[in-house]
C-alpha cells in the first residue's frame, strides 16, 4: 500500500518572511515570474503590486507591516496573503 507525505505549512501573517536566494524574478506584463533554482519551481505574479510586496517582503520585520508599507488597499490583504502562502508553501518565500 502506498503512504502518501503531507507537509502542513501554516502561513504565519505576523512573522517576518524574506525572498529565497536561490529565486529569481523575471518581469513580466501581467506581474513576473519567480524561478527557484533549487526546487526549480516556477511560479507566476499575478499582480504587479504583489510582486512589489514579493521584492520588498525581507525588508520589514513581519508580513503585515509589509502590507501597510506597501500601499496595497486592505480589502485585497486576504488574497494577497493567499498569494504569498503558496509562495512559501513552494519556498519561494521563506522564514530568516
Amino acid at each position: 500500500m502506498r503512504r502518501l507525505l503531507t507537509t502542513s505549512l501554516t502561513f504565519d501573517a505576523d512573522a517576518p518572511y524574506r525572498l529565497h536566494p536561490k529565486v529569481a524574478i523575471r518581469p513580466e506584463p501581467f506581474g513576473a515570474l519567480a524561478y527557484h533554482y533549487d526546487n526549480r519551481r516556477l511560479s507566476f505574479l499575478r499582480a504587479p503590486e504583489l510582486v512589489v510586496l514579493v521584492e520588498n517582503i525581507g525588508d520589514h520585520p513581519s508580513v503585515r507591516d509589509a502590507f501597510r508599507a506597501s500601499g496595497i488597499d486592505p480589502r485585497r490583504w486576504p488574497s494577497f496573503e493567499k498569494a504569498l502562502a503558496s509562495l512559501a508553501e513552494s519556498e519561494i518565500l521563506v522564514a530568516p
